[in-house]
């Protein structure tokens, strides 16, 4: 089955593609029963794509997918699966088969699953773990979360300055199959205080009777456990390394964290982001894996804040009533100003907010980039100012009221672009999050004293 398998692939295809032809080709086997042939399908497929393809299956094949594999396999593909499917899988299992995927899990993919499991099965997990790997897990959960103790492994390699290079290469030899990585290999001394690094190259170069004191290197880039994820995964950006130590209070090495932990750091904070910025609640896991009345809740939060918020604009507008009776064809042209001035702030907001969390703005240097985006505003305030007069005009043919829109897009358009780059600044200053917090209060500001700008604009230049 495999070799047909195999041979019926066209010559160069793509990995999604590879991935989307698994899927298919499973779910297929699956609902035929034909579970040997299942079996054989999954035996050459890399386990991140198996784990791909048992996520895009119907729910009630997922755990009889998972069933197929071995043991080995099982424990690989587990940790790439996400972690709905992990909870799903787990009240699927029988005690002892759960029991035995979690212990062989590196003790971070652990922490990183127990942090989504409920209190109550968490308890129960870590209580029937083996011994050293319960202590190993409970010292990653004692970490804040996203932090990187939290994220780290203990499974490093230590070697110490007085070995000799034959000496630590026979030390890798004895534990690189029950370590992360064995490409960068961290020395300490009799303390476990972080005093030195070197990677595999510089040690299979030098000579077998030099010691490891000779060839490291003292000048270490190391983060605390308490250092947040984000700074982590800079530092390993910054850098280009496979992997950053781990020290405590005392500098004592506790763990790394590898690169691939960073990836997977910047996805979910990216995707955290990009869901804050558009008013959804990030809980983590796959948002499209969660039942709808989770999603509901999630999205209606801040729907309801920009609800009540919004009020205000029509309270704007009401004691405003007088104005727009005497010339009805201003009213025509309310959602044009806000919504128009809503972008241009959303715009400035999520280029602020981009920079704050790549680094590239410091919050030191907030007046030069709310200047910067202000005069962006100014700008772009007289080129629409100008389109949307000569429209106005072409729509109602009164001269005044397209002024009045004109004169008042331009002012909006200033106003926003200031307002989206100051709150970032403002609720970063507060401790508060800036892409959550920014988007219903630009909406706000630009909606409420838009509506006044306008009819206050459209008052004087109409005298009315």
């Amino acid at each position: 089955m495999t070799e047909d398998y195999n041979a019926n692939l066209p010559q160069a295809v793509s990995r999604e593609e590879l991935r989307h032809l698994v899927q298919m080709q499973l779910q297929a086997l699956l609902e035929q029963q034909n579970f040997q042939g299942a079996k054989a399908l999954l035996v050459p497929v890399q386990p991140v794509d198996i784990a791909e393809a048992i996520e895009g299956l119907p729910e009630a094949m997922q755990a009889i997918a998972f069933r197929l594999l071995s043991k080995d396999e099982a424990i690989e593909v587990y940790e790439y699966l996400d972690p709905v499917i992990q909870q799903k899988l787990i009240e699927e299992f029988k005690h002892q088969d759960v029991l035995d995927i979690v212990d062989k899990m590196s003790p971070d993919d652990r922490a990183r699953l127990f942090d989504e499991l409920p209190a109550k099965i968490v308890r129960r997990l870590l209580t029937q773990l083996s011994p050293e790997e319960r202590q190993a897990t409970s010292l990653l959960l004692g970490y804040k979360p996203d932090t990187a103790g939290r994220i780290m492994t203990p499974e490093y390699i230590s070697l110490k300055e007085g070995m000799t290079v034959a000496q630590a290469l026979e030390r890798i030899r004895s534990v690189a199959n029950v370590t992360e990585t064995i490409y960068y290999l961290y020395v300490s001394d009799a303390a476990r205080r972080l005093v030195g690094i070197l990677s595999l190259r510089d040690l299979v170069t030098a000579q077998p009777h030099q010691t490891i004191g000779e060839v490291m290197t003292r000048d270490v880039v190391y983060v605390y456990t308490e250092t947040d994820q984000e700074e982590v995964a800079r530092i390993i950006k910054d850098y280009d390394f496979l992997a950053v130590p781990v020290v405590d209070a005392e500098r004592r090495l506790v763990g790394i964290v590898t690169v691939d932990d960073v990836i997977d750091i910047l996805e979910q904070e990216t995707t955290e982001d990009i869901y804050t910025l558009g008013g959804v609640q990030s809980g983590g896991g796959n948002y499209f894996q969660t039942n709808l009345f989770t999603v509901a809740r999630k999205r209606v939060v801040w729907l309801f804040v920009l609800l009540i918020t919004n009020t205000a604009t029509a309270v704007v507008i009401q004691n405003e009533e007088e104005v727009l009776e005497q010339v009805v064809a201003l009213a025509a042209f309310i959602p044009l100003l806000i919504d128009t001035g809503g972008n241009v702030g959303s715009q400035s907001s999520t280029v602020v907010i981009r920079g704050l969390s790549t680094n590239e703005v410091q919050p030191n240097k907030f007046l030069r980039v709310i200047s910067r985006e202000t005069l962006a505003g100014v700008v772009l305030g007289v080129m629409l100012a100008v389109v949307v007069t000569v429209w106005a005009y072409f729509l109602q043919g009164n001269l005044a009221v397209a002024i009045a829109v004109g004169v008042s897009l331009f002012a909006i358009a200033i106003l926003a672009s200031f307002a989206g780059s100051a709150l970032p600044f403002l609720f970063r200053s507060l401790k508060l999050d800036p892409a959550l917090m920014s988007a219903p209060f630009i909406t706000t500001a630009v909606d409420v004293l838009g509506v006044l700008i306008y009819l206050w604009t459209a008052r004087l230049i109409l005298g009315l």
